[in-house]
């Protein structure tokens, strides 16, 4: 069992996922640079949040194109899981791991706040340590969160169960006043087909010990454990 941490010039939360994910699996992640042309034999890459390359041209775009991100994708093609969080979402979504687009908010301003989530589904290797259906909270911070896809992705994903996470009130129901940045559907985050990549806006690390305020997204990190032990 082993994982690796891509980081990119820009990231800002690769230390603190690397603690999240030492703690659930018992040993330090790799820290692998974006221009390295080897990956390490790893079950759980994580492309972490930030603003690589400044978010210059579009979020996520220059990063999608470095060295280490045929690896990532060549080990996602193998069944490697990877979890892309906020600007790793950002990123996956351009290199074409994961559907969709992600424009900038609705409000035109940067979001940073807790946001209610609902687990859509947990018989995946993400989110097996939450309840069905369970609302959790975890912070947000983006300024291109806005989740768009065309209606016929939005059926593919939604046919498929490919949503991963919805921002909900705090009954679960996925209201206008939820969503922080107009995603379409209220959707926070969304699986591959083969559900072995999951990307999401908001920040499982960021509320992964007491001393931050938080433990919802502990579940997250110990699911994978779980299915990697």
């Amino acid at each position: 069992m082993d994982a690796a941490v891509i980081v990119f010039p820009g990231s800002n939360c690769d230390r603190d996922v690397a603690v999240s994910v030492e703690a659930a699996l018992g040993r330090a992640p790799h820290m692998v640079w974006h221009r390295a042309d080897e990956l390490p034999k790893v079950d759980l890459i994580v492309l972490p949040g930030g603003f690589s390359y400044g978010d210059y041209l579009r979020s996520g775009a220059i990063a999608a194109n470095s060295p280490i991100m045929a690896q990532v994708k060549a080990a996602a093609a193998r069944g490697t899981r990877v979890l892309a969080i906020c600007n790793g979402f950002q990123i996956a979504i351009e290199a074409g791991l994961l559907p969709g687009a992600l424009m900038t908010n609705a409000g035109l301003k940067f979001v940073c706040r807790d946001v209610l989530l609902k687990v859509e589904r947990n018989d995946t290797p993400f989110t097996s340590g939450y309840e069905q259906g369970a609302v959790v909270r975890f912070p947000v911070a983006h300024h291109q969160g806005n989740y768009f896809a065309d209606d016929e992705t939005l059926a593919r994903i939604e046919g498929e169960g490919l949503v991963a996470f919805r921002y909900v009130d705090a009954g679960g129901n996925p209201t206008e006043a939820a969503n922080p940045n107009g995603s379409a559907r209220n959707i926070a985050g969304v699986y591959n087909e083969a559900r072995n990549v999951m990307g999401l806006m908001p920040h499982p690390e960021r509320l992964a010990d007491p001393a931050l305020g938080g433990t919802d997204g502990t579940a997250m990190f110990r699911s994978l454990l779980g299915r990697l032990s």
